[in-house]
């Protein structure tokens, strides 16, 4: 359920060696052990220094379990400084979430809607930002294209982590020079198949080229998590839940 990932770039600060990204996505309002114990339990086993939180952890179609989700992430701040930004099941509950940001906010959590932050490590730093969903971005009233938004956070002067739910936009993540980019939203191709990979991914169809694992092109990482949890199709077969461990070094 844990699946480590190590990312090896020379714009890594020294200083930032070692430093550990636990990412959770595509929960789903999906428990593991009572109040979500276990899936706690295996954050604070793996110690990160941040938790990334990439979308999807509310499910449109399990609305009264918001609760459960308000618990686990007043929880995981206490674990590690925790980053979020918005998936496409948050926009079509936009105004039960808004009510679950307020939450958030107000328990520690980094909410990014378009926006970044540096964290500072012995005298260097890295950024992370975030974006929402397109979906997200559409439905609260946004005139701003996700390219723009990705195109306005991209620098070339400090190593820079992106939260952004969709892997299949890739090629834009790559087009702005972002170093690393953590997303989710496939589902793993929700069935893997030997030598094949997953079957079907939102937004992507079938046989999708982004499912799970690490995607690397010129000087741009993306890792794209399996996820935890099930939203249309039940299901998964050959395809784990997992959390992501994503280790930086230079």
């Amino acid at each position: 359920m844990m699946e480590n990932v190590y990312i090896s770039d020379p714009e890594i600060p020294t200083e930032f060696a070692g430093f550990k990204i636990a990412q959770v996505s595509d929960l789903h309002n999906t428990e593991f052990g009572n109040d979500n114990s276990e899936l706690l339990s295996m954050l604070r086993n793996a110690a990160p220094d941040i938790i990334a939180v990439t979308g999807d952890i509310t499910d449109s179609a399990k609305r009264e379990d918001l609760e459960l989700v308000s618990s686990f992430v007043k929880q995981a701040v206490q674990i590690a400084p925790t980053y979020y930004v918005t998936g496409n099941h948050e926009a079509h509950i936009i105004d039960e979430f808004r009510l679950l940001e307020t939450e958030m906010k107000q328990a520690g959590v980094h909410i990014l809607h378009g926006e970044d932050e540096m964290i500072q490590r012995g005298g260097a730093a890295i950024r992370v930002i975030g974006i929402d969903d397109p979906d997200y971005s559409l439905l609260s009233g946004s005139d701003e294209t996700v390219e723009d938004s990705i195109s306005k956070l991209a620098s070339k002067d400090t190593f820079t982590v992106m939260l952004s739910h969709r892997p299949e936009l890739f090629e834009t993540y790559v087009e702005n020079d972002i170093d690393l980019v953590l997303t989710g939203h496939a589902h793993g191709g929700q069935f893997r198949l030997p030598f094949v990979g997953g079957l079907i991914a939102p937004n992507q169809g079938f046989f999708p080229e982004y499912d799970a694992g690490l995607y690397e092109e010129r000087e741009t990482h993306m890792v794209v998590s399996r996820g935890l949890g099930n939203s249309i199709i039940p299901l998964r077969f050959n395809n784990p839940p997992e959390v992501v461990l994503i280790e930086l070094n230079n």
